[in-house]
């Protein structure tokens, strides 16, 4: 699969970016019309109501804008391991593109989140859980110590 792709040819709904994200690549929706970037990806331009989209793949590059720790987890984050004894990070990340995503954030120690710096660079991380048929990559993103350009 190339780097863009026509509407045409892959659906711009949330099971087509899941199964991009197995494929390590974190993709976006392009509106051929105004331009403007959707992550996750949308089947319409909530900006200028075009229907016309094309997939970009993004650098995977951004800055951390926003986060919270989680004490308690839902299900899922604690079969990972997290928990009150083990907080996790969640964040917003704004790409370098423009758009911004939420997605888990690595390489902090929620336990002290006064440690974790907004402004902070990003990188695209592709986290595997489960097994077999119940096995899911899910997008993160690794903080480094280094600010965002």
């Amino acid at each position: 699969m190339s780097e863009e792709h026509r509407a045409s040819e892959e659906p711009f709904h949330s099971a087509t970016f899941y199964r991009l994200l197995a494929a390590h690549k974190l993709m976006a929706s392009r509106c051929v019309k105004c331009g403007e970037l959707h992550v996750p990806p949308r089947a319409l331009c909530p900006f200028c109501h075009g229907e016309d989209m094309e997939w970009v793949q993004m650098s995977g590059k951004g800055t951390l804008v926003a986060f919270t720790t989680i004490h308690i987890a839902p299900t899922a984050m604690i079969e990972a391991g997290y928990g009150r004894d083990n907080p996790y990070c969640t964040g917003i990340v704004r790409l370098q593109e423009g758009p911004t995503i939420s997605a888990q954030i690595l390489g902090v120690d929620a336990s002290t989140p006064q440690d974790i710096t907004i402004g902070s660079a990003a990188q695209v991380a592709f986290v595997e859980r489960g097994e077999g048929d119940a096995s899911q990559t899910l997008l993160a993103f690794e903080i480094s110590d280094s600010h965002a350009d």
